[in-house]
């Protein structure tokens, strides 16, 4: 049985204007996973979320779970799928902690690293694009990748 990744990717972008703890700083959709072509590699799950990682990879952020300020878009797309009761590994990550991330890191073997199965010349570079480009427009803390699986 495949796994499929769904979700989102948000930004916040009142909290740059008027800090993060105003009433304005509200997270939003931004743009849903689907129409970037991330695909479903599992190696990239695995070092990314820890999702289907017999690789050994340390992942950047596993089982975190939905953010309890998801934007509306974002968790009406999550319940669709059905929410907790039908998809697992809900996890969320920012720009920034992607940013800092080690990518030359490799897995247990030592023979694929982040870069190689998630940077920016795999599928999942449009996403990391997208989110660069939120991110030098918003703040990189104001901006967020949150994901489910089934």
């Amino acid at each position: 049985m495949s796994t499929n990744v769904s979700g989102m990717i948000e930004c916040r972008p009142g909290a740059q204007l008027w800090g993060e703890d105003d009433q304005d700083a509200v997270w939003m959709t931004a743009i849903d996973l689907f129409l970037l072509n991330t695909g479903n590699a599992y190696d990239a799950l695995a070092c990314l979320f820890g999702v289907r990682n017999s690789f050994g990879f340390r992942p950047l952020a596993e089982e975190r779970g939905l953010p309890g300020d998801t934007s509306d878009g974002a968790r009406a797309a999550f319940t669709a799928y059905g929410g907790p009761k039908d998809v697992h590994g809900t996890t969320w990550i920012t720009w920034a902690e992607l940013a800092a991330a080690d990518w030359d890191e490799t897995d247990s073997s030592g023979a694929h690293s982040r870069r190689a199965v998630a940077g920016d010349t795999t599928h999942w570079g449009p996403v990391w694009e997208v989110m660069r480009t939120l991110g030098g427009l918003h703040g990189v803390e104001n901006v967020r990748l949150v994901v489910w699986f089934d």
